[in-house]
């Protein structure tokens, strides 16, 4: 089977299986100038499904990183209010997005750490009144990814560039289950399915928190909110929608007490966050806030994620991946939060999702905050699930139960 074709059904999933487009709904796909022929592709998949209009919003990272380099930061800072008013206007005719990545590793690693913290401060507030539309699950999105050059060579140093697009283009499309003879969409609806046992039988044990603990070094606890509710897998929107948010994905995840956290957890692979690559680092927690903090490389650049807003020193979602999985055991480092994160267990710094929580997405900030939710304007992944990764889920009459033990699910 030609790549052609393989890259045909990719881009079904992510339109049908992904964003699922409605019909007569508006899709709005952003991606980067040089993957114009997989958004064709998209395109064309999403008219077929019966998108009422496509609109797609190109960028261009080396023009991104020109930009950053050379205009001040009061200039950046500045989001044009057109840029808002785009969005809102794509959100209030019930939308959904689709965004395809294929960013450069460590690309912005000459920009000055306080300029990229200050734009992406900016931008959150610009945003923020928006935020709930994805985070609440009002409308559809998802996220896909694509092979670039700088990427390749990246996570594959070794090989010549043609040859290295060429490996990790094999390797997403094994991620995302797209192989020459199978059905990708049968695959994914019985891969999500299995992802939602799990989600049922951690719900039925009503956890009141997790101790992780590993050789690196983690001795974490994480309590969990009351009321709890643990997602994986396809999600719903409000009104009832399936889609897929992450492609691939082969997490459940749940929402911390924000308070309720406490010990030391050790990243086991690099995070790359606003375009370094922050490698080697640890937290330390006390009441549920990251009270120190250590990285080998870009510690600066891990000091502006902690301090982004009051809620970026605190946990929005805690997720348990099998260290045995099928992205884990293709033995690659992707440098990219999308395809490590489902390598490995996970905790994101930042904003908790609704969903995580009984009437959550009916609720109000203030009353997210109330039911114990952290609140932000970002939401950043990091990975830290080892070989030897041990969970113990404490119950609410203080009993326990073991979850992980050598790195995977025992139920």
């Amino acid at each position: 089977m030609s790549l052609q074709t393989k890259l045909e059904k990719y881009a079904k999933i992510a339109v049908k299986m992904g964003a699922n487009v409605q019909p007569g709904q508006l899709l709005v796909i952003s991606a980067q100038v040089r993957d114009y022929e997989f958004v064709r592709l998209c395109v064309k998949e999403a008219y077929a499904a019966g998108a009422g209009y496509v609109q797609v919003d190109w960028s261009d990272e080396m023009n991104s990183l020109q930009t950053y380099m050379n205009v001040d930061t009061e200039t950046l800072c500045d989001i044009p209010q057109w840029m808002y008013d785009q969005r809102k206007w794509a959100q209030d005719n019930g939308c959904c997005f689709l965004h395809i990545g294929s960013g450069t590793p460590g690309l912005m690693k000459e920009v000055d750490p306080a300029k990229m913290q200050a734009i992406q401060i900016a931008s959150g507030k610009k945003f923020m009144p928006l935020q709930n539309y994805t985070m609440a699950n009002e409308g559809q999105w998802s996220i896909v990814a694509l092979p670039s050059a700088g990427w390749a060579k990246k996570v594959f140093p070794d090989k010549e560039e043609e040859e290295a697009m060429e490996c990790l283009m094999d390797a997403i499309l094994t991620a995302v289950r797209v192989q020459e003879d199978n059905d990708p969409v049968a695959e994914w609806k019985q891969h999500t399915s299995n992802l939602r046992k799990y989600c049922s039988w951690l719900n039925e044990q009503n956890f009141r928190e997790l101790h992780f603990t590993n050789g690196l070094g983690t001795d974490l606890h994480v309590g969990l909110v009351k009321d709890h509710i643990w997602c994986g897998g396809n999600e719903d929107t409000v009104k009832g929608i399936e889609f897929n948010p992450n492609m691939p994905t082969e997490e459940v995840f749940c929402m911390p007490e924000k308070t309720g956290v406490y010990g030391k957890v050790v990243a086991s692979l690099p995070l790359s966050y606003a375009g370094k690559l922050i490698e080697g680092f640890s937290l330390t927690f006390e009441n549920g806030k990251v009270v120190s903090y250590h990285a080998d490389k870009e510690e600066e650049s891990l000091k502006n994620l902690v301090e982004f807003d009051e809620g970026s020193s605190y946990l929005g979602e805690v997720a348990l991946i099998s260290y045995d999985s099928p992205i884990s055991n293709m033995g690659i480092l992707f440098y990219n939060t999308l395809f490590d994160e489902n390598a490995s267990c996970h905790l994101a710094l930042g904003r908790a999702y609704p969903m995580n929580v009984k009437g959550g997405t009916e609720m109000s900030r203030e009353q997210l905050a109330q039911a114990g939710a952290n609140d932000s304007m970002t939401h950043v992944d990091f990975m830290f699930g080892t070989r030897d990764m041990h969970i113990e889920g404490i119950k609410q009459d203080g009993t326990t139960v073991t979850v992980f033990d050598n790195g995977n699910f025992v139920i």
